[in-house]
């Protein structure tokens, strides 16, 4: 916990911007209309997909004994996992809105 809490105040400029990339993030995404949801959400499925690949490759090459990398990683693995199901699930029901009705 102390390494934490080291980190972060060695890194507070990072942390200030993470925190503010989160609060441009949630503005940008209540302002976006329906019907432009669904092509962002194809590449938001795009990008968890990259994610999950890139917690793939850390796992693989962080030290067996590096137990904070390789929870990390499984952790990444499996958000990256949900967020893409999760996405296509949404983009599906999004794509079922449009199509017409017999």
């Amino acid at each position: 916990m102390n390494e934490l809490i080291e980190f972060i105040s060695n890194n507070l400029e990072i942390t200030y911007i993470l925190i503010l990339a989160i609060f441009v993030g949630i503005e940008v995404i209540k302002h976006i209309p329906s019907v432009l949801h669904t092509p962002l959400m194809s590449g938001a499925n795009a990008l968890s997909g990259v994610v999950v690949v890139g917690a793939i490759l850390v796992m693989l090459n962080s030290d067996p004994e590096d137990y904070l990398a390789l929870t990390l990683g499984f952790i990444a693995v499996i958000l990256g996992i949900l967020n893409v199901v999760g996405g296509f699930a949404v983009t599906g029901r999004m794509l079922q809105m449009f199509k017409k009705k017999n």
